[in-house]
């Protein structure tokens, strides 16, 4: 019951019913979800449905939707491409690099900038200054950087009589591209491994080091251990990533020369907006879907597993 005091004399008024007010509640939350649920339909639901609707059909992209139906014959032509099989064999090198090189390249740069030194503030804002740039202008300053002409890195090399075509050659190419995923992401990675390495209580590394640890020691028994739910989550933005890695490669070298440093986005653009052919295109895009969501049902179920299970809370501490 709800009482009024205004007034000589008290007015008692029912309480809301439960059920009111868990209608209630569950309408406001219906009403601030609608927006954002609404604009994910538009911009990620439909797409995706549309794509899958076209990957069935032969369709250059024009006259409404298609209607041609051919089945699975994009898919068998996908699967039978020597074109696509180079594209996934880039994208295994890629994310081998990644995790072997780029990965702890960047966490060695973080547990170097966690220490005390000068000016490390600094250092940190130009490491990560790389990742703000646009993928774009990224790749527009690495082909003039990396021009076999004019470019920088040749002038500085042919001091010691060295020099590279970079992009223009086979052979150089995916080792370049690597490079400048390096230079615009390990940033990315480091502030995440920073973040996680302040979130370790300074006093376990004291504790051990007072036991006699020497420093790879404290970093391979007690650091690394609780940096796992960090560098879990690293690896799997940087995999994720490259899957649909497309912005470089088409600044940088468009796939070349001869489809070198092709990768499944770049195919996908060339057959759908230069060959009109959309639904070949369609179907390169499932699969590059379907990749990335078995990659991370996959990863968060075997990998991530614990992570998740320590991050679940309810209410009232009951599970």
């Amino acid at each position: 019951m709800t009482t009024l005091t205004k007034g000589p004399e008290a007015l008692q008024l029912p309480a809301p019913a439960p059920a009111a007010r868990r209608r209630g509640r569950w309408v406001t939350i219906a009403l601030f979800l609608l927006p954002a649920l609404v604009l994910f339909a538009m911009l990620v639901v439909a797409p995706m449905l549309v794509a899958l609707y076209a990957s069935v059909f032969r369709w250059n992209g024009f006259g409404g939707l298609p209607t041609n139906f051919i089945g699975v014959d994009n898919f068998t032509r996908l699967f039978s491409s020597e074109i696509f099989a180079q594209d996934l064999w880039h994208l295994l090198v890629l994310v081998l690099l990644s995790i072997c090189v780029q990965l702890p390249f960047s966490l060695a740069i973080a547990m170097l900038l966690n220490q005390r030194m000068r000016g490390r503030a600094l250092y940190r804002v130009l490491f990560f200054a790389p990742y703000v740039l646009s993928e774009v202008i990224t790749g527009v300053l690495f082909s003039l950087i990396l021009s076999p002409d004019s470019g920088m890195a040749n002038q500085l090399l042919s001091v010691i009589g060295w020099e590279s075509e970079w992009l223009a050659d086979p052979d150089t190419v995916m080792p370049s591209l690597f490079l400048v995923m390096t230079w615009k992401y390990f940033g990315f990675h480091m502030m995440i491994y920073l973040a996680g390495r302040q979130n370790i209580p300074n006093e376990l590394v004291e504790a051990a080091q007072i036991d006699g640890a020497t420093g790879w020691k404290t970093f391979r028994h007690v650091t690394l251990p609780l940096l796992g739910p960090t560098i879990r989550i690293s690896i799997f933005l940087s995999v994720i990533y490259t899957i649909q890695l497309f912005d470089l490669v088409w600044i940088l070298t468009g796939g070349g020369p001869s489809h070198s440093s092709e990768t499944m986005a770049v195919t996908m653009m060339d057959w759908g907006f230069k060959r009109s052919q959309v639904g070949y295109a369609s179907a390169i895009s499932v699969v590059m879907f379907a990749l990335s969501l078995v990659f991370a049902l996959v990863y968060q179920r075997f990998v991530m597993r614990r992570d998740l299970e320590g991050a679940v809370t309810s209410q009232g501490g009951r599970p």
